[in-house]
């Protein structure tokens, strides 16, 4: 899962593949399907010809990388090659995400593979000849935008009141809706087809219309515009307005969606959420909500407002005017009831942190001296102590100082007297603990802690040897202790408020 949350390592970057490419699929054609595949011949010939395809495409992928278009470049594709030299920099041509092995020359690519998919990284030729390629075909899509637009717009009206027929019973009974992409198969596709083979002389009034007997036109098919023709350049026109469509969409549902999507008004956001949750449960009882009149409601409503005679009145100043002034009341509104009711300020996160007071003691003098505050205890069999490192802290107990994004909330430290607790929690070995007074906790004599070394666990007979002294528990009993001792001193501390806002999503 890296490399797929790497491309959403922060909400508000661009949002990109940055995964592999996107595979193009190569559709066989009815030639490839009906070839044999059994006989070891065909076989042995099929992957001769693979094997000569394939550096073949390889010297033509090494052309087309190195130099500025293909050996074979049409009139079309370097006018569209210079257009997108503009556009595309030149230091994106590269692909910086080869694959290592390959690059090292350890793993042979499998040239048959681009029989079914393949992964070609960006290059500018082949951009060239896919856009105009795409460009030449997106006509239809262009048709059926248009024909939506005059439908909801009333530019037939027989045509718009047939679809709030159909949408009527289609909302009062949805049971049919599974018929609607077969009827518009039989009559969209099949119907013109079949009429397009049998067609009907309008010049001729001596010829009565019929449909029998044998075809006399060839079938039709959707051809691709020719390039630079009246029609290319009017899908070029089009796509050049959807893609401004497009970017407007984003640009508007990142300006009104996402402020009250992404949290950065906690009480928004959450009232948000609220309300969707509701609505989500609200689905779970769907059967006591009027949908199919709800659903016949919304579709005559959208589509009337698009009728000239409406539509003028709706988007008049007055009303837009009118609609803004109660949209605005109805935020005032909103946000006096998110103030009032929605409660998210929740106290600082609270946290108890502890430093240990380690004291050396010195033989000849029989004095213990404050050594350092170190945020470990320093015990005897502590990895630092058997590697023979120093303990590590500060000399002064006014040097110690909070985490990185939290404050003190106590005044002063406090001793912690419940020294058997962090011992038990620690599995510390090899030392005292003294229960009462200062609460220290003292080493064991270094021959005793040499034995818990070397014998992991200890007999009963053995802790029966040991009679501790009142006070005290794990002692000798005899007096006896270690070069260290260290005690626990705990403190509360709080987040900081600037820490706690800069973690928000911007």
């Amino acid at each position: 899962m890296d490399d797929g949350d790497n491309a959403l390592e922060r909400a508000d970057s661009s949002v990109a593949n940055r995964d592999e490419a996107i595979p193009v699929f190569r559709i066989p054609s009815r030639a490839d399907l009906l070839e044999p595949s059994s006989s070891s011949d065909v076989e042995q010939k099929a992957r001769k010809r693979d094997k000569l395809k394939g550096g073949m495409d390889k010297i033509k992928d090494t052309i087309e990388t190195q130099y500025v278009g293909p050996v074979r470049q049409g009139l079309g594709d370097r006018m569209f090659a210079n257009m997108l030299s503009y556009v595309v920099p030149s230091d994106a041509l590269g692909d910086d995400d080869d694959d290592e092995d390959e690059v090292a020359g350890s793993k042979r690519k499998d040239r048959r593979s681009r029989k079914y998919v393949d992964r070609p990284n960006f290059s500018l030729p082949m951009m060239t000849t896919n856009f105009r390629r795409f460009n030449a075909r997106i006509g239809i899509v262009f048709v059926l935008e248009n024909r939506i637009i005059h439908l909801f717009t009333w530019k037939q009206p027989s045509a718009t009141l047939s679809f709030l027929a159909v949408w009527s019973l289609l909302s009062l009974s949805p049971h049919l809706l599974p018929i609607i992409p077969l009827i518009g198969l039989l009559f969209f596709i099949m119907i013109p087809s079949f009429v397009a083979r049998h067609p009907i002389s309008k010049n001729d009034p001596r010829l009565e219309p019929t449909y029998t007997g044998p075809a006399v036109a060839p079938a039709s098919r959707v051809k691709p515009a020719p390039d630079l023709s009246k029609d290319f350049m009017h899908n070029m026109r089009d796509l050049q307005n959807s893609m401004e469509d497009f970017s407007r969409m984003h640009d508007a549902a990142n300006e009104y969606v996402t402020p009250y999507t992404n949290f950065s008004d906690e009480k928004t956001s959450s009232t948000v959420f609220l309300i969707l949750f509701i609505v989500s449960c609200t689905a779970f009882i769907s059967q006591f909500i009027p949908w199919r009149f709800i659903a016949l409601a919304a579709g005559w409503g959208a589509t009337l407002m698009g009728h000239p005679s409406i539509r003028p009145i709706l988007l008049s100043s007055r009303n837009l005017s009118q609609v803004r002034t109660t949209l605005d009341d109805l935020s005032v509104m909103l946000k006096t009831w998110i103030d009032a009711d929605i409660v998210l300020d929740e106290p600082p996160e609270r946290r108890q942190v502890e430093i240990f007071e380690l004291q050396k003691h010195h033989v000849y003098s029989d004095t213990w001296e404050s050594w350092l505050f170190s945020p470990t205890p320093y015990d005897p069999l502590s990895p630092l102590r058997i590697a023979g490192a120093r303990a590590k802290g500060t000399q002064f107990f006014e040097d110690v100082q909070p985490p990185s994004g939290w404050g003190w909330k106590d005044k002063k430290w406090m001793l912690d007297l419940a020294s058997r607790e962090w011992v038990e929690q620690r599995m510390v070995t090899g030392v005292e603990i003294e229960t009462e007074g200062e609460r220290w906790v003292y080493d064991l004599p270094e021959d005793v802690v040499d034995s818990l070394a070397t014998t992991p666990t200890k007999s009963k007979k053995s802790k029966d040897k040991f009679v501790p002294k009142s006070g005290w528990e794990e002692g000798n009993g005899l007096g006896e202790r270690g070069k260290w001792r260290r005690r626990r001193w705990v403190r509360v501390v709080e987040r900081n408020i600037a820490e706690r806002a800069s973690a928000k999503p911007s």
